[in-house]
């Protein structure tokens, strides 16, 4: 009689949990909301910044990181409401998730082929500097933007194309759970896009390894910490722990299969720490450590005082 009884304590302890579990997630986005605050507020006066001097405009390396500001900027609103619709929403239309899924998908791509152009150009600047106004122009810094976004939407097309082939109607009329599991009607799909994001960040990793090779040796033979091989050397080893991160941000697929009781907190959890913390460590780099822009925001803030 005791086992099949009703038990009221414990049916209160359920409720309870529950409660606390409503709280940490608003809890959550709270503060997630009041990062992301902050990051675009950071962003915002680093692109003045940008637009408002002409010399930094010209420069292959901040047209680089404004770029990145950008892209970083446009997957994290992507990713912010990916997060809402996964845990309030839950079900939406699947063209619509789809462009936002492609969209996010883009965006985390062009983060490490942007590390890997800023490696590149600080390669050059160290090892080459005689030639490097001839290699960093304008024109192939806006064309190399341009390769990037060309690279990272290929594989989106090549599986919307498969999607299109192979999945019924009734495929893009349904309403589902908008993830990247959610989406794939074929094997080839998941195929395809695991080797273009494994791919891309081994290419990447090897680019970021040698550029950093090459610089440190050239920051040895002139022995002093304060060079500026020395400084392009840390400033890459910067990016390999953003690379690094990017990296570990591909066991979020884990988290899609992730079934347990609190599946929103790790998913959140890993959305925060391995696809957020990368992209806000570019403003830091470059806003706090790079001269030109800490000297114009202390100039902003002391015109304003």
């Amino acid at each position: 009689m005791n086992i099949t009884s009703d038990n009221p304590n414990a049916t209160q302890l359920t409720f309870l949990e529950t409660k606390a579990y409503e709280i940490l997630l608003i809890v959550f986005f709270i503060l997630a909301f009041l990062f992301f605050s902050f990051f675009i507020y950071f962003i915002v006066v680093l692109l003045i910044v940008f637009f408002t001097t002409p010399h930094v405009q010209e420069n292959t390396r901040y047209i680089l990181f404004a770029h990145m500001l950008i892209n970083d900027t446009l997957y994290l609103i992507m990713g912010l409401v990916l997060s809402v619709f996964y845990t309030y929403v839950r079900y939406v239309p699947m063209p619509i998730c789809y462009v936002m899924v492609t969209i996010a998908n883009i965006t985390f791509k062009v983060t490490p082929y942007n590390l890997a152009a800023m490696a590149l150009e600080r390669y050059i600047a160290i090892c080459f500097p005689l030639r490097y106004a001839m290699f960093c122009t304008t024109q192939r810094t806006y064309f190399v933007i341009a390769a990037m976004w060309f690279v990272g939407l290929f594989p989106n097309v090549v599986d919307f194309t498969v999607l299109m082939v192979s999945a019924e109607k009734t495929f893009f009329s349904q309403r589902l759970a908008c993830t990247q599991a959610s989406l794939v009607a074929q094997p080839l799909q998941s195929i395809l896009m695991s080797l273009s994001f494994i791919g891309s960040l081994i290419l990447v990793a090897f680019i970021i390894l040698f550029t950093y090779i090459k610089v440190m040796l050239i920051a040895r033979k002139t022995n002093s910490k304060t060079s500026a091989a020395s400084k392009a050397g840390k400033t890459l080893m910067l990016h390999a722990i953003q690379l690094l991160l990017c990296l570990l941000s591909l066991t979020f697929t884990f988290t899609e299969s992730y079934n347990g009781e609190s599946v929103l907190i790790v998913v959140d959890f890993y959305f925060l720490i391995f696809m957020c913390l990368p992209r806000l460590l570019s403003p830091l780099i470059y806003g706090i450590r790079d001269e030109v822009f800490s000297k114009h925001i202390k100039k902003m803030y002391s015109a304003k005082i």
